[in-house]
C-alpha cells in the first residue's frame, strides 16, 4: 500500500473508533458547605482506556499522520507515566504499529499491566528526568517517531471544536441551573487540558476562568508565578523532585504548558490530595486517582473564594482516571504509612472545607493581578 494510502486508511480507523465511542458523563456532586455552588465531575475514566489522555492520543496520532511523521511499520515511541502510554498504545494497537511507552522505574505495576495489555513494551528509565532523552534515542535506533506529548499537547488538540474536552463540558451545561462555569478546575500533566479549555473559553466567548491546580512536587506552579512576574523562562528554575501524585506534576514546566490559557494555580500539597481522592471516592461510590483529588482541593479553593464573594455559579473539574490503577499505592494503608502521610488530619480538612465551609490549609496561590485566594469570588 502506498503511504498515501496507508495514511488514509489509519485516519479512517481512527476515526471510526471515535464514531463508536460515546460522549463522557458530567456528574454533579453537591457540597454541602457551600449552597449556591453547583460542582460537576467530568468522568474522562469511562473512555476505552479509562482515563483523559484517550483524548491526547487520538489527537496525537492525528496530528503525527497528517504531518506525514508515521507510516505502515513505524514503532511508536512516548515518554510516559502510564495513562497517555497506555491510550497510544490502543491507537497504536488499532493501526498494527509496535509501541514502547519509556516510563520512570517507579510507575505504578497496574499501569504497567495496562500498556501490555493493549500491546505495547515499557522502557523503564531510573528517573522522570530521564524520559525524554531516552524516547529520543530509542526512536532513532528503532527507524520510529517520537510522539513526544509534551511538546505537542497544545498544538495537536483542535482546541476550536472537533469535541475537545472544553467544547463537551460546555455542551453539557446548557440546561444546568448555572450552565456557563465561573471555573473550571484541572491539572498539567503535560497543559494541553489547560490550553484547551482555556483558548475554547476565549474563543467562544464564555466568561469561564481556569484554576490550574498543581501537585506539591512540580514545576509548573513556579513557572505560572514566575511568567506573571514576565520572567516565563523555564529553563532558569531549578527541577522539581519527581511527582507523587501520578499523570501530573513535572520536574520542568513543558512546552505545551501556556500561562496565558491559565487564569490562576494553587499548589496542593500531596496528602491533601489524596484525601481528597478519598472524599470523592466515599462521595462517589467509586475509585478516582489521585490527579482527581488534586483538582477537588482546587474546587474547594475557588468554591470557598465564591462562597466568601456572595457568589453563586458552577464550577466543573475533571475526573481524570479510575483508582483501580492505584490499589498498591493510594488505596493501600501501608503505602501511605511509608510515605508518612497524616491521612487522618487531611481526611478531616477536606471533609470540614466540602461539608461545613471551614478553610483549607493555607497553601501557594496566585491569580492574574492578585496574590490571595480570598478576592477569587
Amino acid at each position: 500500500m502506498a503511504q498515501r494510502d496507508w495514511v488514509a486508511e489509519a485516519i479512517r480507523r481512527i476515526e471510526a473508533d471515535f464514531n463508536r465511542s460515546a460522549d463522557t458523563h458530567l456528574i454533579p456532586m453537591s457540597l454541602p458547605g457551600y449552597p449556591g455552588i453547583e460542582v460537576y465531575f467530568k468522568d474522562e475514566s469511562s473512555h476505552p482506556t479509562g482515563s483523559l489522555k484517550h483524548r491526547l492520543a487520538r489527537s496525537l496520532f492525528l496530528y503525527a499522520l497528517a504531518n506525514g511523521w508515521l507510516h505502515a511499520g513505524s514503532t511508536v515511541v512516548e515518554a510516559s507515566s502510564g495513562s497517555t502510554a497506555v491510550s497510544e498504545a490502543y491507537f497504536a494497537r488499532l493501526l498494527g504499529l509496535p509501541f514502547v511507552a519509556v516510563m520512570p522505574a517507579s510507575t505504578s505495576p497496574e499501569k504497567i499491566a495496562a500498556i501490555e495489555f493493549q500491546g505495547g513494551r515499557c522502557h523503564l528509565v531510573p528517573s522522570a528526568c530521564g524520559i525524554a532523552e531516552a524516547s529520543v534515542r530509542l526512536a532513532r535506533e528503532t527507524g520510529g517517531h517520537f510522539m513526544d506529548q509534551f511538546t505537542y499537547a497544545e498544538r495537536a488538540t483542535d482546541w476550536r471544536a472537533n469535541n475537545n474536552i472544553a467544547e463537551s463540558i460546555f455542551k453539557q451545561m446548557a440546561q444546568e441551573a448555572h450552565p456557563v462555569p465561573a471555573w473550571i478546575v484541572c491539572s498539567a500533566g503535560t497543559g494541553g487540558t489547560s490550553a484547551t479549555i482555556g483558548r475554547y473559553a476565549r474563543y467562544r466567548g464564555y466568561a469561564t476562568d481556569v484554576l490550574c491546580a498543581d501537585p506539591e512536587h512540580s514545576a509548573f506552579f513556579d513557572h505560572y508565578a514566575r511568567s506573571l512576574q514576565g520572567g516565563a523562562d523555564a529553563e532558569a528554575l531549578p527541577a522539581a523532585p519527581p511527582s507523587r501524585i501520578e499523570g501530573i506534576g513535572r520536574p520542568r514546566a513543558e512546552p505545551s504548558f501556556i500561562p496565558g490559557c491559565v487564569e490562576a494555580m494553587v499548589k496542593v500539597p500531596d496528602a491533601l490530595s489524596l484525601a481528597a481522592m478519598r472524599y470523592v471516592n466515599a462521595r462517589l461510590g467509586r475509585r478516582v486517582g489521585g490527579s482527581t483529588g488534586t483538582n477537588f482541593v482546587g474546587v474547594l479553593q475557588v468554591a470557598q473564594a465564591m462562597h466568601a464573594a456572595g457568589r453563586d455559579g458552577s464550577i466543573v473539574t475533571i475526573l481524570c482516571d479510575g483508582g483501580e490503577r492505584y490499589a498498591h499505592s493510594y488505596y493501600n494503608p501501608e503505602w501511605l504509612a511509608a510515605q508518612g502521610f497524616d491521612m487522618a488530619g487531611a481526611d478531616a480538612r477536606v471533609r470540614d472545607s466540602a461539608e461545613t465551609g471551614a478553610p483549607l490549609p493555607a497553601m501557594p496561590t496566585v491569580r492574574r493581578g492578585e496574590s490571595a485566594a480570598s478576592s477569587w469570588g
